[in-house]
């Protein structure tokens, strides 16, 4: 029997009419792939909240994917977060990524929380989980947590009490090596977990982006990747094939490691992760 690899997908909120038209184009074509999901992401700070909401709720009137909505604390009272909630139940979403989110200032940034707001995204996942109806899905980090300074033990009690709160999934922030991510799946599972750790995938398709991005979510660039960009890092089209060679090459060792899905951050873009989908499927 052949068992079918599933995939899931992540996209932002387009910020004028010209993004409107390049997120659904890169959503059409990828309905090809049959992703389990779709979720829509909050810009820092929460300044996208109601386009977060808006997109997703007409991916979920416009498409047959199933959607998961991304919540987090930044900017919103237990009151809005239950409002927000409301809408998206409304809207016929059933799936949550509850987060807390980066303050305006980025990940590393001191946390301020609103008035009546969270401070955790554990409290988060307690309400949704109180509100009901929700699969809730939470962040992992094969890498670390920004703020958690190499601390890996205080990454595993916290991705576990989220688990015993009631989340049902992870999907995890974009990384290099397959060992990190076999070392938190392993060292979950050694603690009883059985949430999948899905991980999350990003093609890098220009040499600024991959700088930025290892920025905000702390993931170190491996000295071999950095050499193997700055090579080529002259020619868009050698570093976007660099991207998604390096891309597949990843995903074939993830399923090879055990995987249960891969999660694409497309970046809103759907050149790189059909690319990533045929080479995986052609190796099989």
């Amino acid at each position: 029997m052949v068992v079918r690899t599933s995939y899931s997908l992540e996209f932002f909120p387009p910020k004028d009419s010209e993004g409107e038209v390049r997120l659904w184009a890169a959503l059409k074509a990828l309905e090809a792939i049959a992703p389990e999901f779709v979720s829509v992401t909050y810009g820092a700070g929460g300044s996208t909240r109601n386009r977060t909401i808006g997109v997703t709720e007409e991916v979920t009137h416009r498409t047959k994917i199933p959607t998961v909505a991304h919540l987090t604390c930044v900017g919103s009272s237990r009151p809005e977060i239950i409002s927000i909630l409301h809408m998206y139940r409304a809207a016929g979403i059933r799936g949550v990524l509850a987060l807390r989110g980066d303050p305006v200032g980025g990940p590393r940034a001191p946390w301020t929380p609103v008035p009546d707001g969270f401070t955790h995204a554990d409290q988060l996942v307690q309400l949704i989980h109180e509100f009901g109806g929700f699969d809730i899905g939470v962040a992992a980090f094969p890498d670390g947590h920004p703020s958690s300074d190499g601390d890996t033990k205080k990454d595993i009690d916290v991705l576990l009490r989220k688990e015993h709160l009631g989340a049902s999934f992870a999907t995890t922030q974009f990384f290099f090596e397959v060992s990190k991510w076999e070392q938190l799946v392993y060292a979950m599972a050694a603690r009883g977990s059985t949430m999948p750790i899905i991980p999350g995938i990003l093609p890098i398709t220009n040499v600024k982006q991959l700088q930025r991005m290892a920025e905000l979510g702390g993931t170190p660039i491996p000295p071999a990747v950095s050499a193997a960009f700055a090579a080529v890092e002259d020619d868009a089209d050698a570093v976007q094939a660099l991207g998604i060679e390096l891309a597949s090459q990843l995903c074939e060792d993830l399923l090879r490691a055990g995987a249960p899905s891969l999660h694409f951050y497309t970046m809103n873009s759907a050149t790189a992760t059909t690319a990533i989908y045929r080479n995986l499927n052609n190796a099989h």
